[in-house]
């Protein structure tokens, strides 16, 4: 099984993440953007491994999600949904980020009007993507 390395700015957190599917959406929602200041772009993970966890902090940014990063540096690792356990995993934060593709668009109604990516993209309302979430397989590339 092939493992994504990655880690924050700093270096002094660490990860090595498998089953990682390379084929990402971007999401609009002001919490993503907020958070990083512009859109999330994220790809599930199935394994997540982290070392300098002493170095982790989460927020719980809702009742069903937190989201984890560097405390030297600030870098944004990860998201993580609660009720699923599945790490969504920032794609600036690995190591090589070659093989990922944008595939689609999540919260498009909470997307700012002073951009707009090219392509032929899903894109999904914040509704479209909770009901995607409940029905999508957890596991492969």
């Amino acid at each position: 099984m092939r493992s994504y390395p990655g880690s924050c700015l700093c270096g002094k957190v660490r990860f090595s993440a498998t089953q990682v599917k390379t084929r990402h959406h971007v999401c609009h929602c002001t919490m993503c953007r907020r958070w990083g200041g512009a859109p999330g772009f994220a790809a599930q993970v199935g394994d997540f491994e982290l070392a300098g966890t002493e170095y982790v902090r989460e927020y719980e940014s809702s009742a069903s999600a937190r989201r984890g990063f560097c405390a030297e540096c600030g870098s944004n690792l990860y998201y993580f949904l609660v009720p699923t356990k599945t790490y969504y995993v920032s794609v600036g934060a690995f190591d090589n980020a070659d093989s990922f593709e944008l595939v689609g668009e999540l919260f498009v109604e909470e997307q700012p009007v002073g951009y707009r990516y090219a392509g032929d993209l899903t894109r999904l309302t914040g509704e479209e993507f909770v009901a995607m979430l409940n029905a999508t397989d957890t596991s492969g590339e």
